[in-house]
């Protein structure tokens, strides 16, 4: 149960095939073996020991498998980064890590330099894609001493060591690094691999592959004997040319791509007909897209639920499962779960309550922060955080996050119970709702409303929608219209920055005023 067998253990199993599609090239996996030990055999050379940490943050490429499988190979820690956050963020994490080499792109490097300056151990930093200079190396400079194919490190790696740290995104202060262990990571993906029935498929890999959906089910896919294409970003035509060559049937994303490609006008000149479905995850899903991408493209779209201290799989639909709209699904085998109140006592079904986890696949802490390990470790069971409740045949539904409840008046208001709602208004495309203080009623709702392309709608008339279909004390006070809903780099809404938004919005009696 250790990551370097799974590349060892597909060439065993399924023999050399293509693994990886890129921009034209294709890499079977003997290559990528070859590659993850010629990168371990120079982590080694550079000064690299079991336990360092080793800091990856670059767009999507090959070069991030190899880097992965390279360092896991020596005992190293990966340190996946999304490039997408800021230089600070990138030197809070390099400097909370303990980060001793970087790998990156060209693309990425300004920012990586700009985050290193002032670290008083500044890392090597490896560039996959061009020859550069000032403290960096290209990484065929860096591998030009090591042979094409050099044998496996002889490195003693158990399942219970430190594999990865994967940092949060810090969306409610600093970022915190999950510690995923050899065991965490590989239960998670033999246990979703058990559940494809040796399908072999060519899929595409639109998820970041530094998050640790990703990450997951790049795994997934070496357990299963299948390829993938890689894709830098996400571009709906891309995808849909990929779609239509490799004739694929499934692949995972989150909500915001799913409903690009539902509304991107080129959409019909593809042939996608070999779409059967599509996992979905790390953002709340809402109806109304599960049935606009079935009716778009005769696809089925399955919600399931995981969080980076699970790695990251809790729950999620499979073959010949019932599909119950707004469920995501079941517990995946090896994961138990409850609903407990705030005492920690068990709910019956039916009953909303904090989801709590427990199984391989969890976490044993936070680097290097125990006051956060002792409050969500807390009696052997991962406290999630997220509002949840179990039917009496045990799927699961996830209601929001536990901070993000509204209390108005002393009721509990669930947002994506509004948020379900405002998305069957024909004129709204994605609605995220929130609570900002209130004097009189401690909480007042507030929802952020994007409209969809050509359509027209009021404040006025989407407050009247609510009133129609809520009650009453459940009835947005305000809607105001943005051009986007404010997103990290896998999709999910940063309510964090609506409620800065909405600090100096004035608040009202429902059903008074007009369109902001």
């Amino acid at each position: 149960m250790i990551l370097p067998a799974i590349l060892q253990q597909n060439i065993e199993t399924f023999g050399e095939y293509t693994l990886l599609y890129y921009q034209g090239r294709e890499y079977t996996n003997v290559e990528t073996l070859r590659q993850a030990r010629r990168i371990a055999a120079a982590l080694r050379k550079t000064g690299v020991q079991p336990g360092d940490r080793v800091m990856v943050c670059m767009p999507n490429s090959p070069e991030v498998i190899f880097a992965y499988h390279g360092i896991s190979r020596t005992g190293a820690v990966i340190v996946p980064i999304l490039f997408l956050l800021h230089a600070h963020e990138i030197a809070y994490i390099a400097r909370n890590s303990g980060t001793k080499l970087i790998f990156t792109g060209s693309l990425v490097l300004p920012k990586i330099r700009e985050a290193i300056q002032d670290l008083p151990n500044p890392p090597l930093v490896v560039v996959v894609d061009a020859p550069t200079g000032d403290g960096a190396v290209s990484i065929s400079d860096w591998l030009a001493d090591v042979p094409a194919d050099p044998p496996e490190p002889e490195i003693s790696i158990q399942p219970d060591d430190t594999a990865v740290i994967l940092y949060t995104s810090g969306t409610t202060g600093r970022p915190k690094g999950v510690i995923l262990t050899h065991r965490n990571l590989y239960s998670n993906a033999a246990t979703t691999a058990a559940e494809n029935d040796g399908e072999r498929d060519t899929t595409i890999g639109v998820l970041p592959l530094a998050h640790v959906y990703g990450l997951t089910v790049s795994n997934v896919l070496l357990l299963t004997g299948s390829s993938i294409v890689v894709f830098p970003k996400f571009d709906p035509v891309e995808v849909f040319r990929a779609i239509e060559r490799h004739r694929v049937r499934f692949f995972s994303a989150v909500p915001a791509m799913l409903h690009a490609m539902v509304t991107h006008p080129q959409a019909d000149q593809f042939d996608l007909s070999s779409l059967e479905r599509v996992g979905s995850g790390s953002a709340p899903l809402p109806l109304t897209l599960v049935e606009a991408f079935k009716q778009k493209f005769g696809a089925d779209v399955y919600d399931g639920y995981g969080l980076s201290e699970a790695a990251p799989i809790v729950a999620s639909y499979r073959k010949d499962m019932e599909y119950r709209p707004g469920s995501v699904g079941k517990p995946i085998p090896s994961v138990e779960v409850r609903i407990v109140d705030d005492e920690d006592r068990e709910l019956p079904p039916g009953e909303v309550g904090e989801l709590i986890v427990r199984g391989e696949n969890v976490t044993p802490g936070y680097f290097q922060n125990e006051e956060e390990t002792r409050r969500a470790l807390r009696g052997g069971w991962l406290h999630t955080g997220d509002l949840a409740k179990l039917d009496e045949d045990g799927y699961l539904y996830i209601v929001g996050r536990k901070k993000d409840l509204i209390i108005r008046g002393g009721f509990n208001i669930y947002p994506r119970d509004i948020e379900e709602l405002l998305t069957e208004h024909p004129a709204v495309a994605e609605a995220a709702v929130i609570g900002v203080p209130d004097e009189r009623m401690g909480e007042e709702v507030v929802a952020y409303v994007v409209r969809r392309p050509g359509a027209e709608v009021t404040e006025q008339e989407l407050i009247t929608f609510c009133q129609d279909r809520l009650a009453k004390y459940k009835t947005p006070r305000r809607v105001l219209f943005l051009d986007d809903l404010p997103r990290n780099g896998v999709g999910k809404v940063l309510k964090t920055v609506l409620r800065e938004m909405a600090k100096d919005v004035e608040l009202r009696p429902a059903g008074q005023g007009e369109a902001s």
